[in-house]
């Protein structure tokens, strides 16, 4: 009719339904559940990890002057324990805190329930005698521990340094606090021991600061000097070594460094 105002709809308006007519709900709870069901697997393989992964089996290589029992005690493993939550790097920190004789060592877990140690254990080269005891180091100079009587004679004897506190795995030191000297002596050391001489040097002096001697059995007497050309003071001197004949006795000067000079006694 004319002069009727049109009344506003009240009709609801319904969701924008889908092609197929059919209205489509959110999918936070779908989500929500996914998120619930990731989570309980993840717990329960950590549950079935924890429990059924038990160490039954621990082998140790490579120790010569430790035995298995002390290696793995040292690392603080035993049979039963959770092979998923050892801790191999713990583990390596306390075997060169108890035992100084480990230069390196390896952990490895082998599933299901074994545990490899791979230890590489550093040899006594030399000892210092200080007082009335003698004391191993190798050829880093790190101290080892008290050389007993059967050692001494397969050892290189060092003469002319006054050492510094002594602790058994830790790095020699000298008195006056002189890292260089330290140093010198375990590049000394390195190189006789790359070169395989150890069963050939007697013993080493340091008792002069530029005039550093080695004793090459009983027939040489090796003067190295100071620290510098280490290397290739060694190498001069076994290219002596090869052109004398078997009976000569004397002085190998390889002091400055660059010449090798022979000095017949």
């Amino acid at each position: 009719m004319k002069g009727m105002t049109a009344m506003p709809s009240n009709r609801i308006t319904q969701p924008p339904s889908s092609k197929h007519g059919e209205y489509k709900k959110p999918r936070r709870r779908t989500v929500s559940g996914a998120i619930l069901v990731f989570a309980v697997v993840v717990i329960a393989i950590v549950f079935l990890m924890s429990v059924f992964l038990r160490i039954s089996d621990i082998s140790v290589e490579g120790n010569e002057h430790y035995t298995d029992e002390e290696i793995i005690s040292a690392i603080d493993i035993e049979q039963g324990d959770n092979l998923f939550f050892f801790d191999r790097f713990a583990a390596i920190s306390r075997v060169f805190a108890k035992l100084p004789y480990v230069e390196e060592v390896s952990v490895a877990r082998q599933l299901p329930d074994k545990v490899i140690i791979t230890v590489q254990e550093c040899k006594a080269l030399a000892y210092i005698a200080v007082g009335d005891e003698n004391w191993t180091i190798d050829r880093s100079c790190k101290i080892l521990g008290k050389a007993t009587e059967d050692e001494l004679g397969s050892l290189i004897g060092i003469e002319g340094l006054n050492p510094g506190t002594l602790l058994i795995g830790e790095r020699l030191t000298s008195a006056d606090g002189d890292d260089a000297i330290i140093s010198f002596i375990a590049e000394v050391l390195y190189q006789i021991q790359e070169r395989n001489l150890t069963d050939q040097i007697l013993k080493l002096d340091f008792s002069e600061e530029l005039g550093a001697k080695m004793y090459y059995g009983t027939r040489f007497t090796v003067v190295l000097g100071g620290s510098a050309e280490v290397n290739h003071k060694f190498a001069m001197v076994e290219s002596v070594l090869e052109q004398l004949k078997e009976g000569d006795v004397g002085i190998i000067d390889v002091s400055d460094g660059y010449s090798a000079h022979f000095i017949p006694q």
